[in-house]
């Protein structure tokens, strides 16, 4: 049975969500990134309910049937916005300290709450590991060549010919994305299709430009977000107990080492490979669920 969406108010959006499991259960936040929707996450949230967890996916700010309340809300996408989003679910919903879980955008708003509020956050599992955007080196250090060859897309989102082909061709390039992130993953039409109604949300377009271009200091932040921006741009590390599954086969996110991830995790519990692409809670649920039940259970493999 598919879940039925749900929808929180805050103050700034009306966030659909869908939940599985059991409401008494251990509560889990699973969200996901761009160009993706938790369709992502079908899988997963199926293995963790049927472990006894309260599952709750939202869909992010621009996707799905989420909407912005007001018409003069800036339609940002920078990190400060979704981590924001996520905290107002957190506690809109009364989640006591779930786990937090995500990948892409997904993985950093988890990763933000679990910095900025860590007396929120029971665990965290992030996919890639600290991510996190330090925009000051972002906007001033170029990555090497082939880094740079992979983030094609971001350069093309910096001016209104790129924001176009988005509008445009929003299914064909984020089909192409899809197949260039997970070189491995033979998805169907079907499977695509059932998350392409999501890019049809109507801010879908202005919340993703924002986002890649905010992250180059190329435009700027909502100034809602000023402080937080302040709080993030030092960096902090994180503190409450994670684990970072690194996806080898993941194009845009090349896996690092466990020493390389430490240092921005003060309780790494533990670190993990899985050999997919970048769709990772849809290419392997197993390896996120099993990190996730770790981390409730306390026993890390």
């Amino acid at each position: 049975m598919e879940p039925s969406v749900d929808r929180l108010s805050t103050g700034i959006l009306d966030i659909a969500f869908e939940r599985h499991g059991h409401r008494g259960g251990f509560p889990v936040v699973l969200v996901h990134g761009f160009p993706y929707d938790p369709r992502s996450c079908d899988g997963l949230a199926a293995q963790l309910a049927a472990s006894g967890a309260d599952v709750v996916v939202p869909y992010l700010r621009g996707y799905g049937p989420t909407r912005f309340r007001s018409a003069s809300t800036p339609r940002s996408g920078q990190q400060a916005a979704l981590a924001g989003d996520l905290r107002d679910l957190i506690d809109g919903l009364g989640l006591d300290r779930p786990i937090l879980a995500g990948f892409d955008w997904g993985g950093r708003a988890a990763c933000l709450v679990a910095m900025l509020w860590p007396e929120k956050v029971g665990g965290l599992v992030t996919v890639g590991g600290y991510n996190v955007h330090d925009v000051k080196t972002m906007a001033t250090i170029p990555a090497p060549p082939e880094v740079e060859a992979r983030n094609w897309y971001q350069w093309y989102f910096q001016n209104d010919r790129g924001r176009e082909g988005l509008n445009r061709y929003r299914r064909e390039l984020t089909r192409q994305l899809w197949r260039e992130w997970s070189p491995h993953w033979d998805f169907d039409d079907h499977t695509f299709q059932a998350t392409a109604v999501s890019f049809d949300n109507p801010d879908f377009v202005d919340v993703v430009v924002h986002s890649y271009r905010v992250r180059y200091a190329l435009t700027a932040g909502d100034p809602g977000y000023d402080e937080l921006e302040a709080t993030i741009a030092a960096r902090p590390p994180i503190t409450v107990p994670a684990i970072v599954i690194d996806p080898t086969e993941d194009p845009i996110m090349p896996p690092l080492s466990r020493e390389e991830h430490e240092s921005h995790f003060t309780r790494l519990v533990d670190y993990r490979r899985t050999p997919v692409g970048h769709n990772t809670p849809r290419e392997d649920p197993d390896s996120l669920a099993t990190a996730i039940l770790d981390l409730h259970r306390g026993r890390p493999s």
